[in-house]
């Protein structure tokens, strides 16, 4: 089979390798499709991410999907839970695998990740899609998962006022889960115009441009680009009282606010990591039409094209790029 591998900072090469034998409780997955996402940008221009950086030539992609080739789901196109948590510490037996010490996770660390023609996984980290679900819908619910996660720890109540710092996929996926729990989205902030008009397209009124004036009447706030200007401008639309949570992965592992506003409006601020056991729920969402995931997908590549994939997706021209292996 084919993979690709991340050597080093913008160093991708795609090479023959040995199919994977599939272990005990593990299931073969012929990956159809990997979506490329910001942590997956941050290794690939940086090298790495926060305090991990590539050891060994690592597998990336933690946003698969495909087709399962044996066990139970064989046939059937699957979405992979990227997180394999101990299921064994106090973190998991209290329902936050996401804060698994012990977790291993696709295409980070160790962990060879989804942009290969075939993966083994365990198999209770498997779902079944929907009848008639695509494998790009199925990857995209990793990034769905996040901002579900994301959601839950903003506590945004029937008619609250919500406002979304960063229009890219998550941000948009949280606009759209917002419409589904009957919140307002007051205000949403994005440097991109393409991404803007997304947003606009999704029905939001009041869209702006990054660094632009904003007054502060959002009860949760959900900053989505890791930035520090988009975390100050968090900061800024929270009301007195209100709660912001930081969903971006900063650039240089640091985050910066300004102490004195959110301490005079006593804000409360959460930090998203990953996402617990949010599958069944996102694809319950997918099921019934309440989200629009292919919408999100701009460009597809070609597994030999992995490397020209990660520069298109570093440039941010697009929303989701995806490569397909079965290309």
């Amino acid at each position: 089979m084919r993979a690709a591998r991340l050597w080093g900072t913008e160093d991708v090469r795609v090479g023959e390798e040995a199919t994977p034998i599939p272990a005990d409780g593990q299931s073969l997955v012929q990956v159809r499709a990997v979506g490329l996402c910001g942590s997956d940008l941050h290794w690939f221009t940086d090298g790495g991410i926060g305090d991990a950086t590539i050891e060994n030539p690592l597998v990336p992609g933690h946003e698969v999907s495909g087709i399962a080739l044996d066990g139970p789901y064989a046939g059937r196109v699957v979405a992979i839970d990227p997180a394999i948590p101990c299921e064994e510490c106090e973190r998991c037996r209290e329902g936050n695998p996401n804060l698994c010490p012990h977790v291993r996770f696709s295409g980070h660390g160790s962990v060879d990740g989804g942009v290969r023609e075939v993966m083994a996984w365990p198999t209770n980290r498997l779902f079944p899609l929907p009848e008639g679900a695509t494998p790009d819908e199925g990857a995209l619910l990793e990034p769905l998962g996040v901002a579900l996660h994301s959601w839950d720890l903003g506590h945004a109540r029937l008619g609250d006022r919500v406002s979304i710092v960063g229009a890219g996929p998550i941000g948009l996926l949280l606009i759209q889960l917002a419409a589904v729990g009957g919140a307002v989205v007051d205000t949403v902030v994005e440097p991109l115009a393409h991404r803007r008009d997304a947003a606009t397209g999704l029905g939001c009124g009041h869209v702006v441009d990054a660094g632009a004036a904003l007054e502060p009447h959002s009860d949760v706030v959900f900053e989505v680009s890791g930035q520090r200007d988009a975390v100050r401008e968090a900061i800024e639309l929270a009301r007195p009282g209100g709660r912001v949570v930081l969903v971006g992965i900063p650039d240089d592992d640091t985050t910066t606010f300004p102490a004195a506003t959110a301490r005079r409006k006593g804000l409360t601020i959460a930090i998203v990591r990953r996402m617990p056991d949010v599958y069944p729920r996102a694809i319950d969402l997918l099921a019934r039409g309440q989200v629009d995931l292919a919408s999100l997908v701009s460009r597809r590549f070609a597994l030999n094209d992995a490397a020209d994939a990660f520069r298109y997706a570093s440039g941010r021209t697009g929303l989701k790029t995806v490569i397909d292996p079965g290309l």
